[in-house]
């Protein structure tokens, strides 16, 4: 199968670079799957799992949240504000993150502002579990 360069990465720095046969990323009106040769394409990275298939087949899981996915002339761009490869993300943690944002949420109330952010919270745990499990 073809491949194309992808590039990943976030705040901290670099997180992947090298050719893929497809990369698989929610983005905030859904899924999409680059492959080679992909019509150039830019849009806003949602919160969900992205999933890299390399050059040899196998494939990589990572909880990738917000940010933008660029692909221009068979290379991609993928610029995450977090991104973590699931053998990197902590399960314990992520559920403890998941039992703070639930009582979180409990409390807020009607203040929007902090059910925005309990929600936010929530959903960052839930994809950083969901992709490890």
């Amino acid at each position: 199968m073809s491949t194309f360069h992808l590039k990943i990465s976030t705040p901290d720095g670099m997180a992947f670079e090298g050719d893929v046969e497809r990369l698989r990323v929610r983005m905030i009106d859904g899924d999409v799957c680059l492959l080679a040769h992909h019509a150039d394409y830019v849009s806003a990275v949602g919160a969900g799992e992205a999933a890299i298939t390399m050059e040899d087949g196998t494939q990589r899981r990572a909880a990738c949240i917000g940010g933008m996915l660029a692909m221009m002339k068979n290379e991609a761009n993928l610029i995450a504000t977090t991104f973590e490869w699931s053998d990197q993300i902590d399960l314990e943690r992520a559920e403890r993150a998941k039992a703070r944002a639930q009582e979180r949420l409990q409390a807020a109330k009607d203040d929007k502002r902090e059910v925005m952010l309990a929600q936010a919270k929530l959903q960052r745990a839930l994809v950083r579990i969901n992709v490890k499990k």
